[in-house]
């Protein structure tokens, strides 16, 4: 089912476009927060290390193979003690927007999915995340490492269900109808919202598309199409509230788009269930470290809480 070149091209212009409000808006909000900030900021560097681009090359690399980033970047954050645990579902969201449309254009273009199918489960998707990101970004600290810490746990029960072969196979359509269209929209408005929170979507979607029945190459534009618009309406709120690291985020896309062109282009395919042992390894490290890091702020808290009582 190939969906007619007018669907294609609008698509293709919504996400230019999208690309282009959202890059300028996260130049204007950080131009403004400088100039206000300015001696604060003075002599503060805003370029990124260079592991961040590799951190980005590498994600975005596997993320356009069908991995995912978002359980990747947040393992190498914990490994390397890149970014404060609060500042990581922003860092993702920002700095995976851009190397994520990128992958959209090529999947809307490539794979044919009906087009109703495709644009309302990238709608709800959006709608979910513009709720979530409210809520998100007012979380404590604390919260955001339980959350992550028990997404990080649910990735990695992914990535060994895909390794033992325990996720449904699918079946060949290419588009939804009915009441199984409007369970598939409801579905993809609460992984939109969880995303928000760091729970990557394309493992979830994957599985969804499946179980409905639909051939799993379908998951790919839906989820990158998905991820391409709510990214960028998550990562927009984020840098407005400021509760990411503009260096992390700033590697993340810069090493994020060539790594989505070559794996695209010229790598296009590889034996990846090796990959995800791996993945599956540091992302229980990554989780374990999360939720260690949360215990401890609790007992710092209730120790902080004696003493002034005492």
């Amino acid at each position: 089912m190939n969906r007619p070149s007018l669907e294609v091209a609008l698509l293709w212009s919504a996400l230019a476009l999208l690309a282009l409000a959202y890059a300028w808006r996260w130049y204007a909000l950080e131009r403004a927060r400088r100039k206000q900030d300015r001696d604060a900021d003075a002599g503060v560097s805003r370029w990124p290390r260079p592991g961040d681009g590799l951190t980005g090359f590498v994600a975005n690399f596997f993320d356009t193979l069908g991995i995912g980033s978002f359980a990747t970047t947040t393992a190498i954050f914990k490994l390397r003690g890149r970014v404060a645990d609060d500042r990581i579902p922003g860092t993702l969201n920002v700095g995976h927007a851009l190397p994520t449309i990128v992958q959209a254009l090529i999947f809307i273009a490539v794979v044919g999915v009906d087009f109703v199918t495709l644009a309302g489960m990238i709608a709800a998707a959006v709608a979910g995340a513009w709720a979530g990101v409210r809520v998100v970004a007012r979380l404590p600290k604390r919260a955001i490492q339980i959350g992550m810490g028990i997404a990080l746990l649910v990735s990695a029960l992914l990535f060994l269900a895909t390794n033992l072969q325990w996720l449904p196979g699918g079946g060949d359509t290419l588009g939804l109808h009915g009441a199984t269209l409007a369970f598939a929209i409801a579905a993809s408005f609460v992984l939109g919202a969880l995303m928000m929170l760091g729970i990557g979507l394309y493992a979830p979607c994957l599985i969804l598309v499946s179980l409905l029945g639909m051939n799993p190459l379908a998951a790919f534009p839906i989820m990158m199409g998905a991820c391409a618009f709510l990214m960028p309406v998550g990562g927009a709120a984020f840098v407005r509230s400021g509760r990411y690291d503009l260096r992390a985020a700033f590697g993340l896309t810069l090493g994020g788009i060539p790594g989505v062109l070559i794996a695209a282009f010229l790598v296009k395919s590889l034996p990846l269930e090796w990959l995800r042992w791996l993945v599956l390894a540091v992302t229980l490290y990554a989780a374990v470290q999360m939720l260690l890091s949360a215990r401890r702020a609790r007992t710092e808290a209730a120790g902080s809480l004696k003493a002034d009582r005492a």
